[in-house]
């Protein structure tokens, strides 16, 4: 039995595909982070809620990108691919239901209220850390923030039904106490520079106990997010890479095996043969750009309402320097947000969390490299912290 554990669990990490989206994911996160803070400090425009509406809505081209890539580098159809995710999604909308669960017929107005709620949950988090950053120095805020990693964890224990693992647990939290090390070594200096950078001061947080509390909602929220996804949106085919297709034939043979795996009992497995026909990362792209959608749709009502009783003016940028910066911002935006949905898929909240971590590492590291900060030991040792937590997570994944 041993023996079939072990190699029943040797390819979770995805193959090279997903180690590559990995890859694609940190780095694009630390893009989109200089970018934004070049965006706001250095060229002055400061409309947060603009930005977010817009990159966010940015996200509706990640599908169109990946069904052209397919159908430049593959012989796919547009019309076969369009037809296994509309098969899939109707599978899983329905398959609960048992006076539907046979119907062919496309569940829109539960796909749209699923994709409504998807977008709610995932843009409140962000709403409130651009609300927070007002309230709370920088450094509480992002420290607070990157909890998220420990609260998905409790989350997948409790909805996805996993047993508490201490080499799972000791790694959060290793990786918790490594995101404070690196925001609070050398403390004052780092919390004033970060201020600086994003054109506050120190004084300018005016209740930081509000913000510190808003900063904690937003990370609960986050990571109950990660983990909702997982459970309800997330198919066993975010396991298959196209590429790899022998690799990714295993399910689940029990509930206690899935839940080991980190893979929640799901109503699609009965029908894999169909959903295994699909390429690797077309679902959760497809989801990724519905919520752009939704959010380009919908959003505009606040972004209106702001303006109108002045808490946030409407202004386009006013050159072409801050318009490329924002189309920047939204590129590495849209390679983050759906390389991420994708690896929620495949290796589940709990390392997918951790492993976003390492932005905060590469964001040391950018900004050493730019002069923004000083090397200190806290850094370095928080750091390693953090790459040791991943590191642990990733090899009790084989």
């Amino acid at each position: 039995m041993a023996g079939e554990r072990e190699g029943s669990a040797a390819p979770r990490l995805g193959g090279k595909t997903a180690l590559v989206t990995f890859v694609a994911v940190i780095f694009a996160f630390v893009g989109e982070t200089q970018l934004t803070q070049y965006v706001q400090t250095t060229l002055g425009y400061q409309h947060s809620f603009f930005l977010f509406y817009v990159v966010h809505s940015s996200f509706a081209l990640s599908f169109p990108l990946h069904l052209g890539y397919l159908l430049l580098t593959t012989h796919h159809s547009p019309r076969t691919l369009i037809s296994g995710l509309s098969s899939i999604i109707t599978a899983q909308l329905t398959s609960r239901d048992p006076r539907i669960i046979h119907s062919s017929q496309f569940p829109l107005s539960r796909f749209l209220v699923v994709i409504l709620v998807m977008t709610a949950v995932y843009s409140i988090p962000a709403l409130l850390w651009f609300i927070a950053v007002v309230y709370a120095p920088v450094t509480d805020v992002t420290a607070i923030w990157n909890t998220n990693a420990f609260f998905a964890y409790v989350f997948s224990v409790k909805l996805l039904n996993l047993k508490w693992s201490l080499i799972r647990m000791c790694a959060v939290c290793l990786a918790t106490v490594g995101v404070l090390t690196i925001v609070y070594s050398d403390s004052a200096p780092l919390s004033t520079t970060a201020a600086t950078a994003r054109g506050m001061t120190v004084t300018q947080t005016p209740a930081p106990l509000f913000g510190v509390i808003i900063t904690l909602v937003a990370s609960v929220i986050y990571g109950l997010y990660q983990v909702l996804y997982k459970k309800y949106a997330a198919l066993p085919s975010d396991l298959e890479p196209a590429a790899e297709p022998t690799q990714y034939t295993h399910i689940p043979a029990s509930a206690e095996q899935a839940s080991d795996e980190e893979i929640a009992s799901s109503p699609l497995v009965a029908s894999n043969q169909v959903i295994h026909s699909l390429p690797f990362g077309l679902h959760p792209n497809f989801l990724t750009a519905s919520m752009g959608l939704c959010t380009l749709f919908v959003l505009w009502i606040p972004l209106m309402v702001l303006h109108h009783y002045g808490i946030e003016e409407f202004a386009l940028p006013s050159n072409m320097a801050t318009f490329a910066a924002i189309a920047g911002i939204c590129a590495t935006g849209v390679i983050f947000n759906a390389g991420y949905m994708i690896l929620l898929g495949v290796w589940g909240p709990i390392v997918t969390s951790v492993g976003s971590l390492l932005t905060i590492v590469l964001t040391l590291i950018s900004d050493l490299m730019l002069g923004s900060v000083g090397l200190t030991a806290g850094g370095v040792l928080g750091a390693g912290m953090i790459v040791g937590a991943f590191a642990v997570l990733a090899y009790d994944m084989f």
